[in-house]
């Protein structure tokens, strides 16, 4: 009842897994740990090969034995479909001989596509060649992978939910820092749309915390917008910064209270001077 694709980047080695499906928050499908691997288990859904399968490869199996293991426990492997990913790029795909078809997958250099309940024999070929086709980040190659599935006819009674998750290649002592992409769609008609629409917004802040932006490109976003024109400002960098908080003061006029309050207070790293470069000389944007 879903179309799916679990992958490794072989730039970054990081790890991934993302889904579509006519089914409310499909999210579930999607798991993944860093210096793991990732797991999409659907069809007649076990949740548990999910959390159950990174704990086999967190011990050391490949995804193979790990999902080989999962379907040796399971009372109905015939009506499953589950794909592993391991650290190391390796997976395995179980398609159970009871899916509902059109049901298969098929497999790549680091990743593998798998899908059922398709109008079309021909969707996780579609997704394969666009993931190996496609360019950019993995999110968003796994993301593109999706749209080909769903050009190719997709799941037969539609859309309604999506994910995309990524995590990085080598774990942290801060685990909840090793997530570096998590973003979902639980009920939508265009559910890929709206997730394509949280990637790019996901992107957007993820620069500015990472103080990876484009100083000279405009920010759509009136709040980020307001703190890169704060960074800026702090930084001396005065006719950049005063460009990018125009966006946010024309957008509303919180804004510039948010700005004073802060600076009355010595909040945010906001000072007088930061005030004068982004409203000028007075508080009062005079």
């Amino acid at each position: 009842m879903t179309y799916s694709i679990v992958a490794r980047c072989h730039e970054t080695g990081n790890l991934g897994v993302a889904v579509q499906s006519h089914w409310f928050a499909s999210g579930v499908v999607c798991w993944a740990k860093s210096g793991v691997g990732a797991v999409a288990t659907q069809a007649m859904t076990l949740i548990d090969h999910g959390p159950l399968g990174l704990e086999q490869m967190g011990e050391g199996k490949s995804a193979k034995d790990a999902l080989e293991y999962r379907m040796s426990v399971d009372d109905s492997p015939e009506i499953r479909q589950v794909a592993m990913i391991d650290s190391r790029g390796q997976v395995s795909v179980h398609t159970g001989a009871q899916t509902i078809p059109e049901s298969g997958h098929i497999t790549g250099d680091g990743f593998a596509c798998q899908a059922n309940m398709m109008w079309k024999s021909s969707v996780w070929q579609s997704m394969h060649d666009r993931f190996v086709e496609s360019s950019g980040d993995l999110a968003h190659r796994m993301l593109d992978s999706l749209k080909a599935a769903q050009e190719e006819g997709g799941d037969i009674r539609g859309m309604q939910s999506s994910r995309v998750l990524v995590v990085k290649s080598e774990p942290s002592d801060r685990p909840w820092k090793d997530v570096l992409v998590d973003v979902r769609v639980d009920d939508h008609t265009q559910p890929l749309l709206e997730i394509e629409r949280l990637l790019n917004l996901h992107d957007v802040y993820a620069g500015f915390e990472s103080r990876n932006y484009d100083v000279n490109k405009r920010v759509e976003i009136p709040e980020v917008a307001f703190w890169i024109s704060v960074d800026l400002a702090r930084r001396g960098l005065e006719e950049e910064a005063r460009r990018l908080s125009k966006i946010a003061l024309e957008d509303d006029g919180c804004w510039s209270e948010l700005l004073i309050r802060c600076s009355n207070d010595g909040l945010a790293g906001i000072t007088d001077e930061i005030v004068r470069i982004l409203l000028g000389s007075g508080q009062d944007g005079s």
